[in-house]
């Protein structure tokens, strides 16, 4: 029944939270073309046109135009839905299990277990992130799942370093020391009293970095680092810089999925806000 009465009690605090009401809004949107994504495309994503239906303005037939090799765009843009979420989430799930696996053990073991690991996550802080994702895409080669192998391995320094401070405030409290005190075993205590102290961190936190990842896999596609034949906004925006479409006009072939990114972020961004001031009291208030 608390349970019930919590979850309750804090759909009501989302409810009444306007930019939490928009971002859940804004990822539902996305979510549900994306899962319809192959009812909803009037063509294959990876089809050519015809010589004629190169960079085709917007019309019959075609309602957001052609790219440069004569594919639909708005068939595009469904299926960049799907790539972008799936990298989006699948990074996210990999970064925030390293970072929450280290960070708690550092947290709460403290002394050389706490100096190795935060030394060793410093080197990820002080390494360029944008081109050590570009070495390791190289290195793995063009696919999706490379890239959320990469984006989610070089993402968990931030989480690691936020749940590590979170893990020592908790430790320190009285209930830690009264689970001590009766012989309860560390795994005991990380998983019945410290992980349910730390998760709504946790989960805020997962919102925020998948806004990241998103950003993450459409500068990797963008850069050419992408994977060709899984249409994504990132490589819709590579294709569209390579040919000139700027230069030439055909802004319908560069504004949507760049529109769509943004929006996206947005939405995750908004979202990850609104629940920090629902599970933190002070900002609430605030």
């Amino acid at each position: 029944m608390e349970s019930i009465t919590g979850a309750r009690s804090m759909w009501r605090l989302f409810r009444s939270n306007a930019l939490g009401v928009v971002g859940l809004a804004i990822i539902v949107l996305f979510a549900v073309v994306a899962l319809a994504g192959p009812f909803l495309a009037p063509y294959d994503p990876l089809s050519f046109g015809r010589p004629q239906d190169v960079l085709r303005a917007p019309g019959p037939g075609h309602l957001l135009g052609t790219d440069d090799l004569g594919r639909d765009v708005a068939t595009a843009l469904v299926a960049g839905s799907r790539v972008s979420l799936l990298v989006g989430l699948s990074a996210t799930l990999i970064s925030m299990l390293v970072g929450t696996l280290v960070g708690v053990v550092a947290g709460y073991y403290g002394r050389w277990v706490d100096t190795a690991l935060m030394r060793f996550t410093d080197v990820f802080l002080v390494l360029p992130w944008l081109p050590l994702m570009l070495v390791l895409a190289a290195l793995l080669g063009p696919s999706v799942w490379n890239i959320v192998l990469v984006i989610g391995l070089t993402g968990w320094a931030g989480t690691a370093r936020v749940i590590r401070a979170q893990t020592l405030a908790i430790k320190e409290r009285q209930f830690m020391e009264r689970a001590r005190s009766i012989g309860a075993g560390d795994g005991h205590i990380i998983m019945h009293h410290l992980m349910p102290n730390v998760f709504p961190l946790i989960f805020a936190n997962t919102i925020l970095v998948t806004a990241v990842s998103i950003l993450s896999e459409t500068t990797l596609s963008f850069l050419g680092m992408g994977d060709s034949t899984r249409p994504s906004w990132g490589t819709m925006l590579h294709f569209a810089f390579e040919s000139g479409a700027a230069s030439s006009g055909a802004l319908w072939f560069i504004l949507p999925p760049g529109f769509c990114v943004l929006l996206l972020v947005m939405g995750f961004t908004f979202l990850g806000y609104a629940f920090d001031e629902i599970l933190n009291p002070k900002l609430r208030k605030r």
